[in-house]
């Protein structure tokens, strides 16, 4: 059971018939398209959130010079999406206009009063960013959370123990070719420490895992989906993960789920700037009727949906652990 809010506009598509996979995709796949916007070349790894009875989300576009920025979008149905032309401004403390940002795989996590977009930006090498907003108006910088080299900076939606925590990845300046999650800690989003490991590359994801959307809070614990890759003779693959976390102390995995719950298959999946990804990066949920809607880049070009039920995916990690 998915201990939240109800969201009773949550897109949504039952199950195809005769599909049995605990993640299902959506029909109209890709929800959206890699020009969608001037100049871009491709639109993905993005996250959204439900506000006022629709949704916003903060969209990665990497352009014709294969530069990276984040974008505001806005949709009604969370489907049918109006993306902003011009990059999302960044201010100071003082209302000044501190330039654009740059970088690439935002999150969007709402915490008591406000809204924190992490992402990954770079200062020497790459490193997680933030940002907050009250309003989705105007998004206030503050300093970058950890040192390079680190990754996939996913926070979680209320404190635990009077802190803020946040999972990351560290990694190198490349292409990383290993990778475990962490979880960090901070009183006030400016200083972060009390690391602790979370889990560790294997099994079908045998070179890097990286925390994927927002974990959603269940009476079993935190729901976690990740991203994991393997590596094969012709390349990596991008594939999503799940399993449950400690309800007090996350840092302690309850339950892994041993085989994958979802996997490239399809040709815009597979087809692309980066062939065979599926790269989850946001989740709505509707706490009356179970229901999770996943939001994933697509071969590093498009964005897709998927779906899937809480009750039935916390059964199939449980049926099937580590």
């Amino acid at each position: 059971m998915i201990i939240g809010a109800n969201l009773p506009n949550i897109p949504w598509e039952d199950r195809p018939e005769g599909c049995n996979d605990i993640v299902w995709r959506y029909s109209g796949n890709p929800i959206i398209k890699r020009n969608q916007i001037p100049g871009a070349n491709s639109i993905f790894n993005s996250a959204v959130v439900a506000k006022d009875g629709a949704f916003v989300g903060i969209f990665r576009s990497d352009d014709t010079a294969m530069e990276q920025h984040l974008f505001l979008g806005k949709s009604k149905d969370a489907i049918n999406w109006e993306i902003e032309h011009s990059p999302l401004p960044l201010y100071d403390k003082d209302d000044n206009c501190i330039g654009v940002a740059c970088g690439y795989d935002p999150r969007v996590c709402f915490i008591e009063d406000r809204y924190y977009v992490t992402w990954c930006t770079q200062y020497h090498g790459a490193t997680i960013g933030v940002a907050y907003s009250y309003d989705f108006k105007k998004f206030y910088r503050l300093e970058n959370a950890f040192l390079p080299f680190n990754r996939n900076g996913v926070m979680f939606p209320e404190k635990i123990g009077g802190r803020f925590l946040m999972f990351s990845r560290p990694s190198d300046n490349g292409h990383t070719p290993f990778g475990d999650m962490y979880i960090s800690q901070s009183p006030d989003m400016e200083f972060w420490g009390y690391h602790r490991f979370v889990m560790n590359a294997q099994g079908w994801a045998w070179t890097k895992i990286g925390a994927g959307p927002i974990p959603i809070k269940t009476d079993e614990g935190w729901l976690l989906i990740f991203h994991g890759v393997g590596t094969t003779c012709n390349g990596m693959i991008y594939s999503m993960g799940a399993a449950i976390l400690d309800i007090d102390e996350p840092w302690k995995v309850k339950y892994r789920c041993k085989p994958y719950i979802f996997h490239p298959t399809e040709l815009y999946e597979c087809v692309g700037d980066v062939p065979n990804v599926t790269f989850p990066c946001a989740t709505l949920t509707d706490a009356a009727t179970g229901r999770i809607a996943i939001y994933y880049g697509a071969a590093d070009t498009v964005v897709g949906l998927a779906f899937t039920q809480v009750d039935e995916l916390i059964k199939f990690i449980k049926d099937n652990k580590c």
